[in-house]
């Protein structure tokens, strides 16, 4: 037993030394490396990025969406730097940048507005830590040699350039302050030489350069003012473009970024002068104005500058037919058209106040609208006159006025015309209705 035991116990201490010899082999092994790191480690030594060649890393990016590429620069200084490089080379710009501007182009690679909103982000992103000069320098430097992206380089129509570049830089700038979004007019203005070539657009008789009229209204409206989301954005940037010039060519310019565009992609200067237009040729004139009339104290423009501009606007290139005039104004709404015509009635213009309101009310019976607009309006025109016989003066020039442009149409109609004698009888006949509304709306008032 004795013996048994002493097997046991030594066999035991033998097991135990075996065991302790081998956890002393396990413990002098080498630890394994550790490939996790802190973001201190990171940031303090040299990154995982850092160890690969850049074309195995240029390999990994083009797996990548614009979107991951520009969330990816937010990991760290030396990933942004990396993709700084990466986005700079010919083959990614060509890649990315230069897509299919025109109709002609396949659909797989016909560009999208979430495409370059995406690519806004990217430069974005990638240039945050720099000024906003250096930003402006490298983001534009990869813009500025592809054509369609520059004024009057691209001739194929209906080319979406434009339109591609505004999505971009609305994206890149959103949420700046004036003053840096003035830094960046001005750098677009030196890059594009845009004011050099508006003025030579501007000081030129209207129609002549048909081509570079229909870049700089492209350029500005796709570029830099459409695509602001809000309407004080829209006015900041469009009072950029008006306040460098005179009233005369800030008339012409707003013509020319707002005036009714043809069918054939030009601008119709003569169509004013010659004829009635629809509505829909005059709505985009109508909201510029409007927008540049709202909030005048805050930007430093008064009601008479407007009024001047208006003035200016409406003899472009020559005094444009009364009917487009009336049609204009009624677009702008009461606030606007009141003012206008209490401006004129105070000047003693009223020969040319009534013929306005003639055919304010006759746009009014062609467009649909009520003719208790055109009522209230004579109503607060008639208070701007202190004494009774300067109202009666007032209505008794209005209603001669119906009479001149009731025989003016008759006479026109009977001695045929280039436009047909259907359409100039028709006008006819909507002017004796529009009357018969208009003094019936305006004998109730008086009766009630």
């Amino acid at each position: 037993m004795t013996m048994a035991r002493r097997k046991t116990t030594n066999a035991g201490k033998y097991t135990l030394g075996h065991k302790c010899q081998r956890l002393k082999r396990t413990c002098t092994r080498p630890r394994p490396v550790r490939t996790m790191m802190t973001r201190s480690q990171w940031t303090a030594g040299s990154s995982f990025f850092s160890r690969l060649p850049v074309e195995v890393f240029h390999l990994i990016l083009d797996q990548l969406s614009v979107m991951e590429i520009s969330v990816f620069t937010m990991v760290s200084k030396e990933v942004t730097s990396y993709i700084v490089d990466y986005i700079s080379s010919m083959a990614w710009r060509k890649k990315n940048i230069t897509q299919g501007f025109h109709p002609s182009t396949c659909l797989e690679q016909r560009c999208t507005d979430e495409h370059y909103r995406d690519l806004g982000l990217l430069f974005k992103r990638c240039t945050l830590l720099l000024p906003t000069k250096d930003r402006l320098k490298f983001i534009f430097s990869k813009f500025s040699q592809i054509p369609c992206f520059t004024l009057e380089q691209c001739l194929v129509p209906d080319c979406t350039a434009f339109s591609r570049y505004g999505v971009f830089l609305q994206t890149l700038i959103a949420g700046w302050d004036e003053l840096e979004c003035h830094r960046v007019f001005s750098f677009l203005c030196e890059l594009t030489n845009l004011m050099q070539k508006a003025e030579a657009i501007i000081t030129a008789k209207p129609g002549v350069r048909q081509h570079q009229e229909l870049q700089l209204r492209l350029f500005c409206r796709h570029v830099l003012l459409d695509p602001r989301p809000n309407q004080p954005e829209c006015q900041f940037w469009l009072m950029l473009l008006l306040k460098p010039w005179p009233m005369v060519s800030q008339a012409h310019l707003l013509f020319i970024l707002y005036g009714p565009l043809l069918p054939e992609g030009t601008i119709g200067w003569q169509e004013l002068v010659e004829s009635g237009l629809p509505h829909t040729a005059l709505w985009d004139l109508a909201k510029a104005i409007l927008m540049l009339f709202g909030k005048l104290e805050i930007k430093g423009w008064t009601t008479d500058s407007m009024l001047a501009i208006l003035e200016e606007l409406i003899v472009i290139p020559q005094p444009w037919h009364v009917e487009n005039v009336a049609r204009l104004l009624v677009l702008c709404g009461s606030r606007l058209c009141y003012t206008v015509l209490a401006s004129k009635a105070i000047s003693g213009r009223l020969i040319e106040v009534s013929r306005l309101i003639i055919y304010i009310i006759l746009v009014c019976e062609k467009d649909g609208y009520h003719m208790s607009w055109a009522v209230n309006l004579v109503q607060q025109i008639c208070k701007v006159f202190s004494t009774g016989p300067e109202k009666l003066c007032f209505i008794q020039q209005l209603e001669n006025t119906f009479s001149e442009v009731t025989r003016e149409f008759f006479e026109f109609s009977v001695a045929g015309n280039p436009f047909g004698d259907r359409e100039t009888f028709q006008n006819l006949c909507i002017l004796l209705d529009s009357s018969a509304r208009f003094h019936t709306k305006f004998l109730h008032m008086f009766l009630k």
